[in-house]
């Protein structure tokens, strides 16, 4: 499915730490979706060792997922937004690689949470880290809707 051009560039260049970090939109289809963060000297963990710092990866692993609960929303419901209310990340390797691909599937829609299952791989396809998190979809009518 190809990506609506107004969603990567809410995605990649609106949100200014997905921006600073590099995140890029790969793909999005109901319930699912992939991104990439390439490897960069800005975002080691460990100096020593060279990889990734794990809050590049738990953020790679809650955008990804967030984006796939949107993927279910009626427009209206997209516009209000999402927000993390639970979130847990397994650090399986450590985040050697030249670039990840964190992907994201909704395990359990509802109306208001939604269950997501996320994983991270490196270029050579090992798995980096998993994830489950919570989202909670803004039903509320003083909820902001963004500007899009």
């Amino acid at each position: 499915m190809e990506i609506n051009p107004v969603v990567r560039e809410i995605v990649e260049q609106r949100v200014p730490f997905n921006k600073l970090l590099g995140l890029k939109l790969e793909s999005v289809e109901r319930g699912k979706a992939s991104m990439r963060v390439d490897f960069d000297e800005k975002l080691i963990g460990n100096f020593v060792a060279r990889i990734l710092h794990g809050g590049v990866i738990a953020t790679l692993l809650d955008t990804v997922g967030g984006i796939s609960v949107l993927s279910t929303l009626e427009l209206e419901q997209q516009r209000r937004g999402v927000g993390t209310v639970d979130m847990r990340v397994d650090f399986l390797r450590p985040g050697k690689g030249q670039y990840f691909i964190g992907t994201s599937e909704v395990i359990r829609p509802g109306r208001i949470l939604v269950s997501t299952r996320m994983d991270m791989v490196n270029d050579q396809g090992e798995l980096i880290a998993i994830g489950q998190a919570i989202y909670r979809v803004s039903t509320s009518e003083s909820a902001k809707p963004m500007n899009v």
